[in-house]
């Protein structure tokens, strides 16, 4: 037997599988990921020292969601998606804030084909400024979301990240619009 039709037996016999049982088709398929986005309203979250007014001044702290990454999986036994999402910050620490710390509430929410919340999570972003810096990246940790159902009709459904606001910072955000 000559060296390439050696080669080419050990690549034929390397294709077939030793085990008799049937290959799963969808092992190595890619889930489909249902629609993830920022919620626009709740994008940015400014605060302000209490009686300070609504100017530079009296900023503590001025935040935006500014992303995030999503990788969608299978549920075991196909029951259903697994969703990791990793959000991504920005901050800014404002000349009335008094700690170099700031938590910053957001929230996920998944929704149905008709906007209905069907489950809402709540999360605290730690974010901590060094000496002599205002500004801040953060990624949070990476968030699982079991959708519960058929993959397809898990896939159907809608995410939304957004801070969670006061109803003040709502106005805010409201009046000044998207950034």
């Amino acid at each position: 037997m000559t060296g390439g039709a050696a080669l080419a037996a050990l690549l034929a016999l390397s294709g077939c599988g030793g085990s008799g049982a049937p290959a799963d088709p969808l092992r190595n398929a890619q889930a489909p990921c249902p629609n993830i986005g920022i919620l626009s309203d709740a994008a940015e979250l400014t605060r302000f020292r209490q009686g300070g007014g609504q100017d530079l001044t009296a900023m503590e702290l001025n935040a935006s969601l500014i992303g995030f990454e999503a990788k969608c999986d299978y549920a075991p036994e196909r029951a259903g998606l697994d969703v990791t999402l990793t959000p991504r910050f920005t901050a800014e620490r404002g000349p009335a804030a008094s700690g170099r710390g700031a938590s910053i509430p957001y929230m996920v929410a998944v929704l149905d084909g008709q906007q209905h919340i069907l489950s809402r999570e709540a999360y605290n972003l730690q974010v901590a400024f060094p000496a002599n810096v205002s500004r801040a990246q953060s990624h949070d940790e990476e968030l699982s979301i079991r959708i519960p159902g058929t993959p397809q009709a898990a896939a159907g459904k809608n995410i939304l990240l957004g801070f969670v606001l006061s109803p003040e910072e709502l106005a805010l955000n409201r009046r000044r619009g998207p950034r």
